[in-house]
C-alpha cells in the first residue's frame, strides 16, 4: 500500500495550476517574459549580446522576486510595505511615555495625597 505524506499545517498549501506553479508565480512569470524578452530582441542589435542580457535580467528580475520571496507568509510587496511604514512613515521615538507606577510607591508620592484626603474628610464628618 502506498504512502502519501500529508502535512501537519494545510495552510500553507497553495493551489497549483499549470508546471505546478500557483497562479501568481505564474502571472509574475508570463509578465516577466513580457517585460524582458522583448526589451533583449530590440537591445542586442545595438548594445551587444552580453549587455543585453544583463539588462533583460535586471528587468527580470523584480517579477521573479515578486514571484517568489515569501517572508513568514507575507509576499514581497506587503514585506516591502511594512518596512517602508516602519522605517520611513512612522516615527521612530514615540513620544507616549508611561509611568512607573513601582517608583511612585517607592517615593510613597501617591499614598501621601491619599491620606490627607482622608483626614480632610474624617475631619469634615466629625463637623456635621
Amino acid at each position: 500500500m502506498a504512502y502519501v505524506p500529508v502535512p501537519k499545517d494545510l495552510s500553507k498549501i497553495k493551489t497549483k495550476l499549470a508546471f505546478n506553479l500557483t497562479k501568481r508565480q505564474l502571472v509574475c512569470f508570463s509578465s516577466a517574459a513580457a517585460v524582458g524578452l522583448p526589451a533583449y530582441l530590440f537591445s542586442r542589435g545595438s548594445i551587444g549580446n552580453s549587455a543585453a542580457m544583463f539588462l533583460m535580467i535586471s528587468l527580470m528580475l523584480p517579477f521573479f522576486f515578486l514571484a517568489m520571496y515569501e517572508r513568514d507568509g507575507l509576499p514581497l510587496e506587503k514585506v516591502l510595505k511594512n518596512i517602508i511604514r516602519t522605517r520611513f512613515l512612522y516615527p521612530r521615538v514615540r513620544p507616549y511615555k508611561t509611568e512607573n507606577f513601582y517608583a511612585l510607591l517607592s517615593a510613597r508620592k501617591e499614598a501621601q495625597p491619599i491620606a490627607k484626603q482622608q483626614k480632610g474628610w474624617k475631619a469634615r464628618r466629625q463637623k456635621a
